[in-house]
């Protein structure tokens, strides 16, 4: 009689304890390294390519140069550690980014030309006539297409600039490859303010016409400077800002306010780390949105005249599922307050949690109370995992300590190899080093590190077959992996996942764009140990991922691989390419592994379903992506 599924499946997994592989001894995992300098201060950060990182600053007088004057931006290597100067026009500080279907990388808006001690020039002199050469940015578009030859530029030209000026901006790719432009301010400031300061509208680039007004943007004053926006499987995008939040419904230009957020502010400043869990095939591709730590501050306390510094952080965690339930509910908490702390996506479906301080919040200034400039103080050099399946209580665990504070305009990223990378800090005007001002205590950094999480030392999978594009539906595809790739274990076939990671744009605590898309798979494990790994292409539906470029991981019991660069979508910008969705063959178990284990003697191989269609589909009917938008708004509001 032929052993049952769910016997040979407990089986297998007693037999792989013992095929285990003995873990190398560690050396680099959960720790942080080194690596080398950025160049100009990490404000803003993406990922280009497999090799290159982007690096933006403000304009300030950085010790590299390009064409006769400071430097605030710079390509960064990952092979050699080494940096390359980039001009940039305009004084991009604060400025928003995103990339946009086609693999053109967007950074829109800043603030006015400045001079020493970062003071803005007169308004007669904006265009090139500061020391530092800078142009005003707060109107600005800047286009990156990035490049491994060293040959790819900014391009900064007024003649593509907005009509309205943004300092603190918040960009989210939509589902044909444009951008959306959301709120920020007109001449910046600590918070924002209504009289002459406010920029309440959203715009598009391409451009689809003039701005127009958010009323959210009115009523979350004066703490609503880069707004944290996600686009979800709906089709509408969740914002939050103040202790309010909504649903917007964008195609429509409809809001649709819900309940506050609990317990504190959660944006700049108070800038608590934000992301979205895993979206599964396991949870029906739900967008799950994590706020950690903040501010508890009401609105006329929002104000530099008093030591902000000295005002402890929060603890608390929230999350909310839009699309599905309209309640916010709480998470384990931090382990103590923390503001700028910077949520990263890792492979293995955790979060990793670094940077930020325990007094205060982002910002600097002149006050006499300030650290040096400083508006927050106590940095939190630990950094933490979060295991959003873990049980109630146990989701947080330590990972590794830094030795630099990484405190205002700090960033992270992560990078092809699963590692993480982490830059920046500098709650100061201008350039400050140690040397030149030591009555400070926080100075511009340019230390670039990199942080190994807790897998690095284990042998990683070296899949074959990786893709460079996955559209939305179509024909499956197939992922080799031998034996050793499953570390010597054919049951791992059943714990390995295909894992797309859009890396965001980082930047204040955010990273714009940022997530975490499981597709859906099944398997045929071979006679030699090894298996095939059938991968289902995106969901019909760019909702839950847009198109643009993205990395594509294949992990192995919770070990990634190096990362695919692939291409969500049809690389261009514009309606997409949908086709039917994928349909996988049902998981196979060869006869041998089955006469190994299981002493089934029977036909050449055994049709298993594991985790079947049913749960691993979940209900396709409840795809929010599948219903209309209109729908999906008739179901929140009666939720609300």
């Amino acid at each position: 009689m032929p052993i049952s599924p769910s016997t040979l499946l407990y089986v297998l997994s007693l037999a792989a304890v013992s095929l285990a592989p003995t873990p190398a001894q560690a050396q680099l995992a959960n720790t942080f390294k080194y690596v080398g300098l950025s160049g100009v201060s990490a404000q803003q950060l993406f990922l280009g390519t497999l090799n290159k990182v982007y690096i933006v600053d403000k304009t300030e007088n950085n010790n590299a140069t390009v064409n006769g004057h400071p430097a605030w931006a710079t390509e960064y290597d990952l092979t050699t550690n080494t940096f390359r100067t980039m001009d940039v026009l305009s004084n991009s500080f604060c400025a928003g980014g995103t990339v946009l279907g086609n693999g053109t990388w967007l950074n829109v808006g800043g603030n006015q030309a400045i001079t020493y001690g970062g003071v803005s020039m007169d308004t007669n002199l904006q265009s090139g006539q500061s020391p530092y050469k800078d142009w005003d940015g707060g109107k600005a578009i800047r286009l990156l297409d990035p490049c491994d030859d060293e040959g790819c530029e900014w391009v900064d030209n007024t003649a593509m600039y907005m009509t309205s000026r943004r300092w603190y901006p918040t960009l989210e790719t939509l589902e044909d490859g444009t951008a959306m432009i959301m709120g920020g301010c007109e001449w910046g400031g600590y918070v924002n303010y209504a009289d002459n300061q406010n920029n309440p509208t959203v715009e598009y680039f391409p451009s689809k016409g003039q701005p127009f007004t958010l009323n959210f943007l009115l009523k979350t004053m004066p703490v609503n400077l880069f707004p944290l926006i996600w686009l979800l499987p709906s089709g509408n995008m969740f914002v939050q800002a103040e202790f309010q939040a909504e649903i917007f419904d964008y195609k429509n230009n409809i809001e649709y306010p819900i309940n506050d957020i609990p317990d504190c502010v959660r944006v700049y400043p108070a800038s608590a780390g934000t992301a979205v869990f895993p979206m599964t095939p396991e949870n029906n591709w739900t967008a799950t949105i994590i706020f950690c730590g903040g501010t508890f501050l009401e609105a006329d306390q929002w104000t530099t005249t008093w030591p902000i510094n000295t005002y402890p952080a929060n603890q608390s965690c929230v999350k909310i599922s839009p699309d599905v339930d309209l309640t916010w509910y709480h998470e384990d908490p931090l382990d103590t307050g923390r503001s700028m702390g910077n949520f990263i996506n890792l492979p293995d479906g955790r979060l990793f949690y670094v940077n930020g301080a325990h007094l205060g919040t982002a910002g600097y200034g002149p006050e006499d109370w300030t650290i040096g400039q400083s508006y927050a103080d106590q940095p939190l050099y630990q950094s933490w995992y979060f295991d959003p399946k873990a049980a109630a209580g146990s989701k947080w665990s330590k990972a590794g300590v830094s030795s630099i504070p990484r405190m205002y305009h700090s960033v992270a990223s992560l990078l092809p190899d699963g590692s993480v990378i982490v830059s920046g800090s500098n709650p100061n005007a201008d350039y400050v080093s140690k040397e030149q001002n030591t009555t400070y205590t926080y100075f511009t950094q340019y230390q670039v590190e990199i942080f190994y999480p807790d897998y690095w030392d284990k042998p990683k999978p070296n899949p074959t077959g990786m893709p460079t594009q996955i559209t939305y539906g179509g024909d499956p595809f197939d992922i080799h992996l031998t034996l050793s790739d499953l570390a010597n274990s054919t049951i791992n076939i059943n714990s390995t996942r295909a894992v797309i990671i859009r890396t965001g744009f980082s930047t204040h605590t955010m990273n714009m764009g940022q997530r975490h898309v499981e597709l859906e798979t099944s398997f045929t494990t071979q006679e030699d140990g090894g298996a095939v790994l059938h991968v289902a292409q995106m969901e019909p539906n760019p909702a839950i991922l847009v198109p643009g470029p993205a990395l594509f991981f294949i992990v192995v019991n919770g070990v990634p691989s190096n990362a695919a660069w692939v291409t969500i979508g049809d690389g261009k910008i514009g309606q997409q390419t949908i086709k039917p969705r994928s349909v996988l063959p049902r998981s196979q178990i060869s006869a041998q592994l089955m006469a190994q284990y299981g002493g089934y003697t029977g036909r050449s191989s055994y049709a298993v379903g594991i985790q079947s269609d049913a749960s691993r589909r979940m209900s396709r009917g409840m795809n929010m992506g599948a219903l209309g938008v209109g729908a999906v708004v008739v179901g929140l509001m009666g939720l609300l």
